[in-house]
């Protein structure tokens, strides 16, 4: 059992700002920006479920997304081309807003 795939290459994703108790693997300093999916990575068991001794399923995607640095971390003083890639679980991931 699988997730349905929400978002293709190219496409703008915001990741959600929250902050869940317990083992989250969406790395703390991504959550709220915005970026691009780079490339679909497929689909696994949830590793917040199988934490908690759960299956993990439905499996969910797990994307590639493409992130401008300085979008990341406002106070980055490196080129203003230089990206970072982070993966990411589609139960993250939102359509960014026109202009995000």
């Amino acid at each position: 059992m699988t997730v349905e795939t929400r978002f293709r290459p190219g496409e703008r994703v915001r990741v959600m700002q929250a902050y869940p108790l317990g083992h989250v693997r969406t790395p703390y300093y991504i959550r709220g920006a915005s970026g691009v999916i780079e490339r679909v990575c497929g689909a696994f068991p949830n590793p917040e479920e199988l934490a908690q001794m759960r299956s993990g399923l439905p499996k969910q995607p797990l994307y590639r997304v493409r992130f401008a640095q300085a979008e990341v971390w406002p106070d980055y003083r490196g080129g203003r081309a230089d990206t970072i890639e982070v993966e990411i679980f589609q139960h993250w991931l939102d359509r960014a807003e026109v202009g995000e």
